[in-house]
């Protein structure tokens, strides 16, 4: 089977047929109620998910309450990929940001598929690998840079994940996204309106000058893009 015709995920469609073949009978179809928690930190994480459609956010939360977004997978990779190949304790807590459809298998089916072949270990290991620069230059990002910046950097990355110029968020899921305050959010976004790059209705946002966006956002967007093309080759989304 052509790895394009294979999956909507781009981690599945980039697996060879032999490999694809050793989880294939285990996939399962289902849905991405937004707000679903599919793990908590510290939980053992027990299935391996690959959006076709829909964000999971990655999720610190801190002692005073706070939840501040770390990464997302979307259509591009992997939930569960280093807990595939080790620990799968995990270490924060998956939450669906934006609702969709995904494939699923049982992480132990995924773990003995990975046992059986080094190359769909190492497309776990580069999977895995992109997850985790995403998390290093998000930190980074929501130290060093400003509110507008960093909430246009995750709208534009939302957009790449989700496949869509339309997204269901709200200021509080954006707040998260960013670490920043709800009413900084609320600020932004409406400067964001004004200037027509958004239109933001009731927790609905239409990106409609992606252009404009791109010019506000600081490098980190480009920089994990180009840390996802490296890992994962030129054609990280499907």
């Amino acid at each position: 089977m052509d790895s394009a015709l294979r999956s909507p995920n781009g981690f599945l469609s980039a697996l060879n047929a032999d490999d694809f073949e050793l989880i294939r009978p285990h996939l399962k179809i289902v849905e991405l109620p937004q707000e679903q928690v599919l793990v908590e930190v510290e939980e053992t994480l027990k299935r391996a998910y690959l959006p076709h459609r829909g964000i999971i956010s990655l999720v610190v939360k801190l002692a005073r309450g706070e939840h501040v977004q770390v990464a997302m997978v979307g259509r591009d990779s992997i939930l569960g990929a280093f807990s595939a190949l080790g620990d799968p304790t995990a270490l924060n807590s998956a939450i669906v940001l934006i609702p969709g459809v995904a494939s699923t298998l049982d992480l132990d089916r995924l773990r003995t598929a990975a046992e059986q072949s080094a190359t769909l270990r190492a497309t776990l290991t580069r999977h895995g690998m992109a997850v985790y620069a995403q998390i290093q230059q998000t930190v980074g990002c929501n130290a060093s840079h400003s509110v507008e910046a960093r909430l246009a950097r995750c709208l534009l990355q939302t957009r790449d994940l989700s496949g869509s110029d339309k997204l269901i968020l709200t200021q509080e899921s954006m707040a998260h996204m960013i670490g920043a305050r709800r009413n900084s959010v609320s600020l932004v976004a409406n400067m964001l309106q004004q200037a027509n790059f958004i239109h933001y209705s009731r927790g609905h946002i239409e990106i409609r000058d992606l252009g404009g966006l791109s010019k506000i956002a600081c490098e980190c967007y480009a920089t994990v893009k180009s840390q996802y093309k490296r890992l994962l080759g030129p054609r990280c989304l499907p």
